[in-house]
């Protein structure tokens, strides 16, 4: 055993940052050693054996021997590296590694290796580097080993292009790359979706001499299914049985999943039934495919079958399995049988991950079971899990569409303030701002906005979009202006959603040269106007009464490849109606048809309201009789419009007819229409009591504000039995 004083420590460029020191501090003050040097290193090696291994208590040890002033072997040391860098100790292993190189006690080839395995491990690849010059200094040789050590961490935290710069660098530096590079890269550009590259690197790589192997074809495959090009996996799975490479399971399991996600069950099927074909026997991941792809549509009875069969082979659904089940019962609306199956998995003795529980959660709230979702955060504590960002996230926008938005709010505090100091996203402070304007709190919206700012974040365009919909809501412009100007000084860009907003808010506060501005300017930016904008200025022009601009709109909408809705074709229609251009009228109503469009309830009553004040009372009874023929019924103010059109026109038979179809139908009576009725009374009989019916009309209801029209005409007809009014 040979023993080194030690020296003073020096720096070295390529060391670990803050965290390390702060480990080593930890170690450092640990219990002086009063061990022998024999037992020191004795100690060191046994805490380190398995299966019992001690790795915090041997780092421990070797830190207090340095504070000690006693330096165990460099093969110790070396040993004590390469022990924690198996066992993925990494920070554990480059605090010994810099403390070993303060000391001069340098590491040797392997342990150099291990501690670049470990930045790797621990998503530090750059610091790898500082170690690669330093096995350049020591006069190692950087090998494909060391290369592939860091194309490995690269290509892991998404640097592919850094990766592929890397290979061509050690290329010029005559260290080639073998397969594990070329399916490390493969595997890299497939992950972030450049497949492109990806298939151009498998020609170099077969032009360099390195057949690709199942991995290289697997990592492919898996990018291409992923990517929804099923074709082209389905070509590059016949180039690999023409090379002889065999397809194994994993690759099977890959191709089905990809035709289920597809929706395509019928080819899944088809592979499955191909494999076990081969030979191949299927594992729970081909069964697990198999099922979601059913559960996707809607496909039960043949899920519970795929079950069955797997349960005969021996093969036990695992939590994926579950999940998935659970999140097509949730999107098939049956979040409440998405609830047995979970009980069913943990009777089964499969325990919920976070993702299980989250999928659940959050198929509750879009039922709006929010009392049962809150039973199943309960049910995940309860079970050692702790609620992640997601599980509030959904749990809060839950209650913010109940309505329940102080709720909300109180489970956002309670998010932050627990122990887990669960830190809100944007998302959080989105929905609770957005539940807030729908609700008119504007000022408590924009106080949330305040605390996310504070937090550090100015949200995203969804956070504007929201606040100045609230604004304009509440007719606050100069709040709403100043927003605006924050929206351009964060250098955000306004999408089509925002102007909607903007184009929305000031026609409804009658802006109405501001709006068009917006529109203006929302196609000088080259954004489309959506259909609800072209309507939106519509209404508000023909509500000015601009009938020409409203024509010119509607023409350009159709210009614009925006075809025209039923809403469209109501706003004009109103417009033309009210200024009596019957012609024009005519051509909308015969354009409308050609497209296929439907009058909705809103269309009959407009064309029964403007024809009646037309005096135009037989179309207007027609189309009466169309709106009842369509299915739809109607209500006091279209009874209203035209009993208002027969009594200008003096028709009492037509009236006391209408007022016992009414009748029959047991419409309720308001205000509005109760005066018309009595108004046409007062005009044409001349009886000084029937003044009277208005005050007895009106106790006589529930309310004081509605009685039916049986009520009604026995309450005339006591007054005027002339009239003829009694129900038959």
């Amino acid at each position: 055993m040979v023993l080194k004083p030690l020296f003073k420590p020096h720096l070295h460029p390529h060391l670990p940052s803050h965290s390390l020191y702060l480990c080593f501090s930890y170690f450092s003050s640990s219990i002086p050693v009063t061990v022998s040097a024999n037992d020191l290193e004795t100690q060191l090696r046994s805490l380190c054996q398995k299966p019992n291994s001690q790795f915090t208590e041997a780092v421990s040890l070797f830190h207090s021997a340095l504070d000690s002033n006693l330096l165990p072997s460099w093969a110790t040391c070396n040993f004590l590296v390469d022990a924690l860098a198996r066992s993925r100790h990494y920070e554990l292993a480059i605090s010994v590694y810099r403390r070993m190189t303060h000391v001069d006690a340098f590491p040797r080839f392997g342990s150099l290796s291990a501690v670049m395995e470990c930045f790797v491990g621990a998503h530090k690849p750059q610091l790898g580097f500082g170690v690669v010059g330093l096995v350049l200094k020591r006069g190692f040789t950087v090998n494909v080993f060391i290369m592939n050590v860091l194309l490995k961490g690269l290509c892991r935290n998404g640097e592919v292009y850094e990766a592929m710069e890397l290979v061509r660098e050690m290329g010029r530096k005559r260290v080639s790359p073998d397969i594990v590079s070329y399916n490390t890269l493969i595997n890299g550009l497939c992950k972030e979706k450049k497949l492109r590259e990806a298939g151009d690197l498998l020609i170099e790589m077969e032009v360099a001499g390195c057949f690709p192997d199942s991995v290289t074809y697997n990592a492919l495959m898996d990018g291409l299914c992923k990517d929804g090009r099923m074709d082209e996996a389905m070509e590059l799975l016949e180039v690999m049985k023409k090379k002889g490479i065999d397809v194994d399971v994993v690759l099977y399991s890959t191709l089905i999943g990809g035709f289920c996600n597809k929706g395509n069950f019928g080819k899944g099927k088809e592979l499955f039934e191909e494999m076990l074909g081969e030979g191949i026997s299927p594992n729970v991941v081909v069964y697990t495919c198999l099922v979601h792809g059913l559960c996707r549509v809607g496909q039960w009875k043949e899920a519970s079958t795929v079950l069955n069969a797997m349960a005969e082979h021996g093969i036990r659904p695992d939590a994926v399995t579950y999940t998935g089940l659970i999140d097509g019962l949730c999107k098939d609306g049956r979040a409440e049988k998405a609830m047995d199956l979970l009980n069913l998995m943990v009777e089964k003795g499969e325990e919920p991950s976070n993702v299980t529980y989250n999928v659940l959660i959050n198929g509750l709230c879009k039922e709006g079971l929010v009392v049962d979702a809150f039973k199943i955060l309960g049910m995940m504590i309860e079970k050692g899990k702790k609620a992640d960002v997601v599980t509030y996230n959904t749990l809060i926008k839950g209650l913010c569409d109940k309505g329940k938005v102080d709720e909300a709010i109180k489970l956002f505090k309670s998010m932050i303030d627990n122990e887990s100091c669960l830190e809100p996203n944007v998302f959080t402070f989105n929905v609770l701002i957005g539940g807030l304007c729908k609700q008119g709190r504007l000022a408590k919206a924009l106080r949330i906005h305040d605390k996310m700012v504070k937090k550090g974040s100015s949200g995203n365009l969804v956070t504007y979009n929201l606040l100045l919909g609230g604004c304009l809501k509440a007719r606050e412009t100069k709040i709403a202006m100043q927003l605006w100007k924050q929206v351009l000084d964060l250098r955000l860009v306004p999408n089509s959603f925002t102007y909607s907003i903007l184009i929305d808010g000031f026609c409804k506060m009658r802006m109405l040269s501001v709006a068009k501005g917006l529109f203006c300017e929302m196609r000088t930016r080259g954004l489309n106007p959506a259909l609800f904008d072209y309507n939106t200025l519509m209404a508000a022009l023909c509500k000015e009464c601009s009938l020409e601009q409203a024509k010119s709109l509607f023409q350009e909408m159709r210009n614009a490849n925006c075809e025209p809705d039923v809403i469209s074709f109501n706003i004009m229609i109103d417009v033309t109606l009210k200024a009596g251009d019957l012609q024009l009228f005519k051509e909308l109503q015969l354009e409308m048809v050609e497209m296929g469009l439907k009058p909705d309830a809103w269309t009959f009553k407009t064309l029964i309201s403007r024809l009646s004040k037309l005096g135009a009372l037989d179309e207007a009874k027609s189309v009466l009789e169309k709106m009842v023929a369509s299915g739809f019924t109607p209500n006091a103010f279209v009874y209203d419009s035209l009993l208002k059109g027969l009594s200008s026109n003096g028709d009492t038979s037509e009236i006391i007819n209408l007022l016992h179809q009414m009748a029959a139908k047991g419409v309720v009576l308001d205000r509005k229409i109760v005066s018309t009725i009595l108004t046409y009374i007062c005009h044409n009989i001349q009886e000084p009591d029937v003044i009277e019916l208005l005050p007895t009309f009106f106790q006589g209801t529930s309310k004081g504000e509605s009685i039916s029209y049986n009520e009604l005409l026995t309450k005339l007809h006591e007054s005027h039995p002339k009239l003829q009014l009694a129900r038959s």
